[in-house]
């Protein structure tokens, strides 16, 4: 497959492959690499216990993925290396990382898929076992620090990548998988028999597009589910839709944003103050640049999804009446994607269930962003 780039009085012409060389090695290098051989600083940040938050300047520079990102966290924090050659072999930046960011996990097979399946703690722990689900465009990494946590406190602890994200199984579409909800929901009930997970069992519920499934799922089997926790996800219908789930619905611009390399830390960071350390931008990183799998995972998913069914689907069946197991809604109150009254217009809909918890200093991903409120937040509700 070729793309045909117009620039008049010149027509070129490349292959996909380099397409994706320059969505992958061209974003990583204009991007940025914190690493010890990097001395030219556009701007430096300050850390914040395991965060770095970026200091808020102007951006005058290029960004050529700009599209994905608007947060001037990510993109004042750029830093140019003083051989960008050396960083900009995707060879090299795969083999410096490739085994990262695998924490607890195990690859578990599960009807025709391989699922990679973190866990923590022991099907003999005292206090019940917990599933994290994470939502698009991130993976299980995420709730790697609050997995450990909760389990020191005996807890026992599973969080799939889902299939098509992270290290899980990337099956191309029409080949037994076509990334709807309903088979999302299939592939998951097959997954809990394996892992032999015995309801009820804690649910804890973040993000976009899997993540709202993995809502779905919980109001389709509530008799499997204890207590509900959901952290920064749509709600309502009222709910925000990030630019980048709307872009990747786009012909032909979708096919060229699904392989930007540095898609999910840049999602990560346009939700948040902070800008991500280089040794956690190269775990969401990896995938999308290991292969072309999981961006046209992610472009599938976000083509079939049906926005404003899935989010009255979750505002309806949460709703007063329909149910009646504890909520606790742990928000991160900096999240840039979804304002804080997403959670309180879904709390009045079913009060006597609903509790929110507020994260100050946390935004769409309070599990990365200050992991040990999340877990305060869960041992006290949980």
């Amino acid at each position: 497959m070729a793309w045909t780039l117009f620039s008049p009085p010149h027509t070129l012409t490349l292959p996909f492959s380099a397409l994706n060389k320059i969505a992958g090695i061209n974003s990583y290098r204009n991007y940025g690499l914190r690493s010890e051989r990097t001395k030219k600083f556009i701007t430096a940040s300050a850390t914040d216990k395991n965060n770095e938050k970026s200091t808020e300047q102007e951006d005058k520079g290029y960004t050529p993925f700009g599209f994905v990102t608007d947060n001037p966290s990510s993109r004042s924090a750029i830093q140019l290396p003083e051989t960008p050659a050396e960083d900009g072999n995707v060879g090299q930046m795969l083999y410096r990382i490739e085994d990262k960011g695998k924490e607890y996990g195990s690859y578990i097979k599960s009807g025709e898929f391989v699922w990679f399946v973190r866990e923590t703690g022991s099907p003999a722990s005292r206090r019940g076992t917990i599933v994290f689900l994470h939502g698009a465009p991130t993976q299980s990494y995420s709730y790697r620090v609050v997995m450990s946590q909760m389990s020191d406190a005996g807890f026992h602890c599973f969080a799939p990548d889902w299939i098509g994200f992270g290290f899980s199984d990337k099956p191309q579409p029409g080949y037994g998988f076509d990334y709807t909800e309903k088979e999302f929901h299939e592939e998951f009930d097959k997954l809990l028999e394996v892992l032999e997970i015995k309801s009820p069992f804690f649910l804890v519920v973040q993000g976009f597009l899997v993540g709202s499934y993995g809502l779905t799922w919980a109001l389709k089997n509530p008799s499997k589910i204890s207590k509900l926790a959901i952290l920064n996800s749509p709600l309502t219908i009222s709910s925000p839709v990030p630019g980048l789930f709307q872009q990747l619905r786009i012909p032909l611009f979708g096919e060229f944003t699904c392989q930007n390399a540095v898609m999910a830390e840049r999602f990560i960071e346009a939700g948040s103050q902070y800008v991500l350390k280089l040794e956690k931008a190269d775990v969401y990183r990896l995938p999308y640049l290991a292969s072309s799998g999981p961006g046209f995972a992610l472009l599938e998913t976000a083509r079939k999804v049906n926005f404003r069914e899935i989010l009255s689907q979750i505002a309806d069946g949460f709703a007063l009446e329909r149910w009646e197991k504890p909520v606790l809604l742990a928000w991160g109150i900096s999240d840039k994607y979804l304002p804080q009254s997403v959670a309180e217009e879904f709390q009045k809909r079913n009060p006597s269930a609903v509790n929110i918890k507020l994260i100050e200093g946390a935004g769409h991903m309070p599990q990365e962003d200050w992991p040990e409120k999340v877990v305060d937040a869960l041992r006290l509700f949980f």
